[in-house]
């Protein structure tokens, strides 16, 4: 078990490097999207789903890095990803429309124009929306039609289809 240490020593000190430049990566990054909510007046909730997402796509690559740090080839890590990629491909094929609608939750955390509380249209030629956004979800967002009723409606048609901004803040109208 000694011998183990002693032949791994610089791998060991290395990994525990990159261990800690990560935390401090994913705090700054963290820190830099907590700050671009509060800016921007989203959900606190929005916001950490977005650090989620991050961490874990920037733990992804932490592994990859120390794969290679312990003697991986390029040859073996292709192999693996290839593999687990081929499975989640098959597996993912039937529910694109939720990796899609988490693709544009993320897109809309950024460069989403509109905010909880506004009121929109949605012009849509089979189903025109005229309603109160009430939460924006990963998946969907909340709308609340003026008869009371409630709509969630995906995030990708959000993205995909004109939306023009009614009133500003029209819940504080209501209220």
């Amino acid at each position: 078990m000694l011998n183990l240490i002693e032949d791994y020593n610089t791998q060991i000190y290395l990994g525990i490097a990159f261990f800690l430049l990560f935390l401090v990566i994913n705090f700054i990054i963290n820190t830099v999207i907590r700050k671009v909510a509060k800016r921007s007046s989203k959900k606190d909730m929005r916001a950490k789903l977005i650090s989620r997402y991050i961490s874990v796509g920037l733990l992804f690559l932490l592994l990859i890095l120390e794969s290679f740090l312990f003697g991986a080839n390029w040859g073996d890590i292709a192999v693996v990803f290839s593999s687990v990629f081929a499975i989640l491909g098959i597996a993912l094929f039937a529910v694109w429309s939720i990796l899609s609608n988490v693709t544009s939750g993320v897109i809309m955390f950024f460069s989403f124009p509109y905010k909880v509380g506004d009121k929109v249209a949605i012009h849509d030629k089979d189903f025109p929306i005229t309603a109160i956004i009430e939460d924006i979800r990963a998946f969907h967002l909340h709308l609340r039609l003026e008869n009371g009723d409630l709509v969630t409606y995906p995030n990708n048609l959000m993205l995909q289809k004109a939306v023009t901004l009614i009133e500003k803040d029209a819940i504080d109208d209501i209220l």
